[in-house]
């Protein structure tokens, strides 16, 4: 097939790996961070899913005027040099090597055990949510499925973590979790009531662990005893991802008034530009039907949220 010809000048391209099939934006924690900060930082792009690596053989990656920039850092860097945009700028010193400090175990630790969980325990779900179309769709994402776990034992091996037992993986992930958990609180965001960067690494992480993991223990405790982080998700997913409707939303997240509006939704942006300020009014309220509140009638936008009356519904359930 002819690539279609891109041009690239004062336009962000953003190439990543198809949508998956459960309405989840991407099955890479890297995808969907980038995409995530675009959205936060209100830049316009235009998604390209050709599949094609970078020429680091990295995935995702950008094209902007014609310059091609791959790595979610240095992509992020190059944004912040060539259009002037920071998340970071109300964070002092001292909160900006937190954020680096917490940006890092999430991406060379957490991953990891997230990769293993949903493409060596979790295989079997995970090729059903692989986008893949023709005669052969079927053979060829058992082929892509399994080729993908090899890889990732391999690597993971490499690095270290793939050399202890599932049960030893298992724990360190519980523990990031944990560590993520206590670090957000009550809080709105990870660093307090302002998005920054490291929001679009954890969300885009732990999305995997709450919409692409069905029945693990990922998903298990962070719908369960770790509610703050599901809430913290939500409240991600329903500010900057209006469109983003899942069939399997838990009712824990919002009320039943709310419930049939959640039902009207946009599909997820491919080709065409996508910019945060034509969902969003002037004063940053979401004009989209997505609800904003949960079961209690508070705002998932807030900070204040009574965690106790989460428990108890969650303990009635």
């Amino acid at each position: 097939r002819k690539e279609q010809e891109l041009d690239s000048k004062d336009a962000i391209i953003l190439h990543q790996f198809s949508r998956p099939k459960n309405g989840v934006p991407s099955l890479s924690p890297f995808c969907l961070k980038m995409e995530t900060y675009l959205r936060m930082a209100d830049l316009p792009y235009q998604n390209y899913f050709d599949g094609k690596l970078s020429p680091q053989g990295k995935m995702p990656w950008i094209e902007y005027n014609h310059k091609k920039v791959s790595g979610t850092e240095f992509i992020i860097d190059f944004l912040e040099e060539k259009l002037g945009v920071n998340l970071n700028k109300h964070l002092g010193p001292h909160e900006r090597a937190v954020s680096r400090a917490v940006t890092k175990m999430v991406e060379e630790h957490f991953y990891w055990t997230l990769a293993y969980c949903q493409w060596v325990e979790n295989l079997h779900e995970t090729r059903k949510m692989v986008s893949l179309f023709g005669p052969f769709s079927d053979l060829l994402k058992w082929i892509l499925c399994h080729l993908t776990k090899g890889i990732v034992k391999r690597e993971m091996y490499g690095h270290g973590i793939g050399r202890f037992s599932e049960e030893e993986m298992y724990t360190l992930m519980e523990k990031d979790m944990r560590t993520l958990a206590g670090l957000l609180g009550d809080k709105k965001y990870i660093m307090g009531p302002n998005v920054s960067t490291v929001d679009a690494t954890v969300f885009g992480h732990l999305a995997q662990a709450m919409w692409t993991l069905p029945g693990t223990r990922p998903e298990r405790l962070i719908k369960g005893e770790l509610i703050n982080l599901a809430m913290y998700c939500e409240r991600i997913r329903r500010k900057f991802w209006p469109e983003w409707h899942h069939d399997d939303d838990n009712t824990l997240y919002e009320s039943e008034e709310s419930s049939e509006a959640s039902k009207t939704y946009s599909p997820l942006q491919d080709f065409s530009f996508y910019s945060r300020t034509e969902t969003f009014d002037e004063e940053g309220n979401s004009i989209s039907q997505t609800p904003d509140t949960d079961y209690t009638g508070h705002s998932l936008f807030d900070s204040d949220v009574d965690m106790d009356d989460y428990r108890d519904h969650d303990q009635c359930k």
